[in-house]
């Protein structure tokens, strides 16, 4: 477990709000939660609990309605859009269960986009982009576009296109939701090593108990609140089961 000192990211009383006429929907309630640097937290909780909302909120795609986020002191709520862009850009990586790849460019292409845009020339992000991918075993498939992937080697240029800046956190929302159980477990080695082998804090939305297994902590979510915050090893996980 990491040290309970080096807080990277603070949410309090984080609340998201919708209007339904008069009636006021919460997808997130008062949520208050410290995530530590460096740590492997797994969000669960059923459809419609908050767990993207969270998403949306740590990782400065969205605003709450009420209550903060900090990522590294900084009070992401204070921003505006285009210093949130700025973070987005140079502090979280994403990996989506869809992957999120753009059919017609090639792995290397792919993982370059965010490096172009963060303003690295061309030689630069090419040879950063190469680094990345053979980091995550696709050095041979550099020049392939996802149709000529597999699911699994998609999911891994999603994971190099996060790893590609560096980032302080990486949000994965159901990465090994489309992947058979090998796959997955490949999936789940890499995101641990890029706790293990970068001190990046990953947190993850799944349903995944392999994923679970794999977590330094597993927050549990319901009705937009939290449920309960657990450490992994107080449990007894197995494949279909946690007690």
């Amino acid at each position: 477990m990491v040290a309970e000192a080096n807080v990277i990211v603070e949410c309090r009383r984080l609340s998201k709000v919708y209007r339904m006429g008069d009636q006021a929907v919460y997808a997130l309630k008062d949520m208050d939660l410290d995530i530590y640097k460096g740590e492997y937290l797994s969000v669960m909780g059923p459809s419609g609990s908050g767990k993207s909302t969270l998403f949306n909120m740590i990782g400065a795609l969205d605003k709450p309605s009420s209550g903060t986020v900090r990522i590294g002191g900084v009070d992401l709520t204070a921003k505006s859009s285009l210093e949130l862009a700025f973070i987005r850009n140079r502090h979280i990586g994403y990996i989506f269960q869809s992957f999120n790849l753009i059919p017609s460019l090639t792995a290397i292409r792919n993982v370059m986009l965010p490096l172009l845009f963060s303003g690295m020339d061309n030689h630069a992000a090419e040879a950063r982009a190469t680094e990345v991918l053979d980091e995550v075993g696709l050095g041979n498939r550099l020049h392939h576009r996802p149709s000529e992937l597999s699911g699994g080697q998609q999911q891994r240029v999603a994971i190099a296109r996060g790893l590609s800046m560096n980032p302080t956190i990486m949000l994965a929302d159901e990465p090994t939701a489309n992947l058979d159980l090998h796959t997955g477990e490949d999936i789940i080695n890499m995101l641990r090593a890029c706790c293990d082998n970068h001190r990046m804090t990953v947190l993850t939305a799944t349903h995944d108990h392999k994923m679970l297994a794999a977590s330094d902590r597993i927050l549990w979510i319901k009705d937009g609140g939290k449920e309960r915050l657990e450490n992994r090893k107080d449990l007894n996980i197995r494949v279909g089961r946690v007690e």
